[in-house]
């Protein structure tokens, strides 16, 4: 890496303007680094939480969900893993998630249990919903949401007051995996997630685990 890229933050360290408008709209897929910088003592650290998830009922379809979505909506992945976006398991919140996505200070990704389902959470910006990106909660545009899943009752949305934020909620494997392979629906996350990876390191590495990211990177088991 040049002294120059060093100034740079986040992924302009990595990709210029241009290519992340390319990888945004689908017209070029960046190349990545091959080998990953992993650490033993950080994957050893999570090894109990991470036997614990592949014990709950869900764990084959978050598996081949959080796949699709390493592979969808982060750009570089493995050039970028941990110091720009991590994954955490079973993460000690209030929540109870299953795995959660993020970068910067932001979360970007979380799936949770929902019996023996999934149900998913995104944050993206709410002027990417809707018509001309105004910044108004009610202009959602909620066919372009649910077009993007398999029951237009599987998605809901908020929008919190403040920034340019909106929480979409997706119910059900199907309809995650829907959401993810649908057009709209990628441009809109991997907008909110460069949003993000361009604002510097990310705050969550300590929480990383290297054993969900294997799944991501699709290097899991099978």
């Amino acid at each position: 890496m040049s002294k120059s890229s060093q100034s740079l933050k986040g992924l302009r360290q990595f990709l210029d303007i241009e290519q992340q408008a390319a990888w945004l709209e689908g017209r070029a897929e960046p190349a990545d680094v091959e080998e990953r910088h992993d650490s033993i003592e950080q994957r050893m650290k999570y090894a109990p939480r991470f036997q614990k998830l592949l014990r709950r009922p869900q764990a084959s379809g978050l598996f081949e969900i959080l796949e699709l979505y390493g592979r969808s909506c982060i750009p570089i992945p493995r050039a970028t893993e941990r110091a720009y976006w991590s994954v955490s398991c079973l993460p000690s919140t209030s929540d109870k998630p299953l795995v959660r996505v993020n970068a910067s200070w932001m979360e970007l990704f979380t799936l949770y249990a929902d019996g023996d389902d999934l149900r998913a959470r995104f944050i993206v910006h709410l002027s990417d919903l809707t018509p001309g990106g105004v910044l108004v909660p009610e202009a959602v545009d909620a066919a372009l949401l649910e077009q993007c899943v398999r029951e237009p009752g599987d998605v809901s949305w908020s929008s919190p007051e403040g920034p340019d934020l909106s929480i979409v909620k997706i119910r059900g494997m199907a309809s995650i995996g829907d959401f993810l392979a649908a057009d709209p629906a990628v441009r809109i996350i991997r907008r909110f997630n460069l949003t993000h990876m361009n604002r510097g390191r990310n705050a969550y590495q300590a929480s990383h685990s290297y054993s969900v990211a294997d799944y991501m990177l699709g290097e899991g088991a099978r």
